[in-house]
């Protein structure tokens, strides 16, 4: 599989990598070996960048791709996770002993003793300005605790800021053909400056699988059911905060634009890849299978200009309108 720098990680990654929320139970249940097979088929696959975040199931996906890697004595894999979520969410909170303690707990569940990347988890807006949270990253690097970090956002306004910050090495945002915000301006800084671009939330929470009907339901602990208005987390989270009947409808215009012989998933994952200075993308999987055909969207040729073109009027007709600047 193709191969990418991530920012100033300086670490090639695999321009498809694996997103683990779902490993954590926070999608409904995952069985043991059901995740296995899943971390399995994406390494087969030829992924080598695996995301988390030490609140994905209090920790369970950390541990199962810890026990993953270090069982199969893997080296060539960069995970990188999160941190900041294990609290309330003041700015307050984002101080050098939780930091410590926080990535302490990271590295036992990794089996690691010094984390290849951790993201500040979409912490408040007034952290990224806040000089003292990123001493406190640098400190947690010259401690060998962890060898780079980066920010997890929620909004361009918060990546431009990360961006311009000199130690941060990648940014993690939401992208996809439902969510074409970042396009202008937040990817072209990041080029610039040399930070890796972390896409994730790529088929916006499983709509641009077009496996999703009117008829469609989601465990009463699967997110898409329970943050629909937001009330758990960011709203943007989930199916993009787009309307889930408003995303059905984008999918069914956007159906006749998949490459012959592809899926919608990997033309929605193509069209991601395309985008000059995306690192990697990182979508879920629940079975090998998915995992499979994710990977397969880095066999299909680049999209033409015309494909690009009919993506973005869709956006602009059926999507812009009620997002609006909000992302």
């Amino acid at each position: 599989m193709e191969q990418r720098i991530l920012g100033r990680t300086g670490r090639p990654v695999s321009v498809i990598g694996l997103g683990t929320w779902q490993l954590g139970a926070d999608w409904g249940d995952v069985r043991e070996e059901e995740a296995r097979a899943v971390l399995e088929a994406a390494y087969e696959g030829g992924v080598r960048f695996f995301d988390t975040a030490d609140v994905y199931g209090d920790g369970l996906s950390e541990r199962r791709i810890g026990a993953f890697l270090h069982e199969r004595g893997i080296d060539d894999v960069v995970v990188a996770t999160k941190a900041g979520r294990r609290m309330p969410q003041t700015p307050q909170i984002y101080s050098l002993d939780h930091l410590r303690a926080w990535t302490d707990r990271s590295r036992a569940h990794l089996r690691v003793q010094t984390l290849d990347l951790v993201q500040l988890h979409c912490p408040p807006t007034a952290v990224y300005g806040t000089d003292a949270v990123f001493d406190a990253l640098d400190t947690l690097v010259e401690e060998g605790r962890i060898a780079r970090y980066g920010v997890s956002v929620e909004t361009r306004a918060e990546a431009l800021t990360a961006i311009a910050r000199p130690n941060v090495a990648s940014v993690q945002l939401i992208l996809n053909m439902m969510r074409l915000g970042p396009l202008a301006e937040v990817l072209p800084a990041a080029r610039a400056a040399g930070v890796g671009i972390i896409v994730r939330v790529p088929l916006a929470s499983g709509l641009l699988s077009g496996r999703y009907d009117e008829n469609t339901t989601f465990a009463a602990n699967d997110h898409r059911t329970f943050n629909r208005d937001g009330s758990a987390f960011d709203v943007g989270e989930t199916f993009s905060g787009v309307d889930f009947a408003t995303g059905l409808e984008a999918v069914r215009r956007l159906a006749p634009l998949v490459p012959d012989g592809a899926t919608m998933a990997q033309f929605a994952l193509r069209w991601i890849i395309d985008q000059p200075g995306v690192s990697t993308v990182i979508p879920g999987a629940r079975t090998p299978e998915q995992v499979r055909t994710n990977a397969g969207a880095a066999d299909l040729a680049p999209l033409p200009a015309g494909t690009v073109a009919a993506v973005e009027a869709v956006y602009r007709e059926l999507i812009a309108p009620q997002l609006g600047d909000r992302w």
